[in-house]
């Protein structure tokens, strides 16, 4: 019920304030394991893709943000236990493998999970080489990829900005890239780095962003 009536609220807040234009939301798997992948320009990408997307999607986020207690990190803090957020905590951040086990718990009840196969936001607004956390997940679980193009939320939120800004934002969807097409033939490591690799192809398409040769390089952040 509060996770519906927080969407509900911030929902007439998005189209309000963002007037965004949703593309190839047909793209979108009603029911099922889904795990929704995105290019990654601004910490408001979190808010953005739950709100855009019309069932719940779950990201994962770093339990400091359920720690703090100024007035600030009130909405923040909100915002990401409504949306049931799952928290991980410094050492799972550490641990490469801990967030993607907690991915796949969410991905087993049949949500939807988001993740940024960048690793972290692009500071230079590059699309970055993605990481093959999403093809383990996608291989392991099963569940379909869903590609999504960010535009214009890094002018709502720069990073280092706090306060979001009144920008208009594009999402685009693309069409799903079922794992079953990278399970055979081909070693686990080759099928990761190959779905991954075509998962970005695709958000690249939808962003029209330029491409990074090699791996974003920046403290990872979930």
């Amino acid at each position: 019920m509060l996770y519906w009536l927080t969407r509900l609220i911030a929902m007439v807040l998005f189209r309000t304030l963002w007037r965004p234009v949703i593309e190839g939301r047909e793209h979108i798997p009603p029911t099922g394991p889904l795990i929704v992948a995105s290019n990654h320009v601004s910490f408001i990408d979190s808010i953005v893709i739950p709100l855009a997307v019309p069932r719940r999607v779950v990201f994962l986020a770093k339990a400091e943000y359920w720690e703090g207690r100024s007035l600030a990190s009130l909405p923040r803090r909100a915002f990401f236990r409504a949306f049931e957020a799952v928290p991980v905590d410094r050492d799972q951040q550490r641990d490469a493998q801990a967030p993607l086990t907690l991915a796949a718990g969410v991905l087993a009840r049949g949500d939807a999970f988001g993740i940024y196969p960048e690793g972290t936001r692009s500071r230079d607004g590059r699309l970055y080489r993605g990481r093959t956390g999403v093809g383990w997940l996608a291989l392991t679980t099963g569940a379909v990829v869903l590609p999504v193009g960010l535009v214009g939320t890094d002018r709502v939120q720069p990073v280092g900005a706090r306060v979001p800004r009144i920008r208009r934002v594009r999402i685009r969807f693309g069409e799903p890239v079922d794992p079953k097409a990278y399970a055979e033939g081909r070693s686990p490591g080759q099928a990761r780095r190959q779905l991954t690799d075509e998962v970005m192809g695709r958000i690249a398409g939808l962003t029209g962003q330029p491409r990074a040769e090699g791996y974003n390089q920046w403290a990872a952040e979930v």
